[in-house]
């Protein structure tokens, strides 16, 4: 895995979800599934591993977000128990896809730019 001096900011990359060396071809096939290499410089995604890193980092900006926008909503402008439905009903799972995406790219590119991996003890 090579990083090269012309590769873009992690933050660049997480936000336009381009590949982390070249910044040109797209990281992921449909909404959250990773492409095999990048269609631009071939860079090959196997090294990839962010586990459930996204998810975490997606759970508690999610909460916050939410739980704070209904008690605003709630306290603030008392709207009734069917608007709280069908606002947090369709705002909540649109940004966790949005923010898990970002999310996603931007520790890819950490990952990357940090040439991080596995802890090894020996080489073998």
């Amino acid at each position: 895995m090579l990083n090269s001096p012309t590769s873009i900011s992690p933050l660049v990359a997480g936000l336009t979800c381009r590949c982390p060396r070249c910044g040109k071809g797209k990281l992921f096939v449909n909404v959250l599934n990773m492409r095999d290499t990048c269609s631009s410089c071939g860079l090959d995604y196997k090294f990839v591993d962010t586990g459930d890193g996204p998810a975490v980092f997606a759970i508690f900006i999610l909460g916050f977000l939410c739980i704070g926008g209904a008690l605003i909503a709630e306290f603030q402008f008392g709207v009734p128990w069917w608007m709280h439905v069908l606002l947090w009903g369709i705002l909540t799972p649109l940004l966790a896809v949005f923010l898990l995406r970002f999310l996603k790219a931007l520790l890819i590119a950490l990952q990357f730019k940090n040439k991080a991996e596995e802890g090894r003890l020996s080489k073998e």
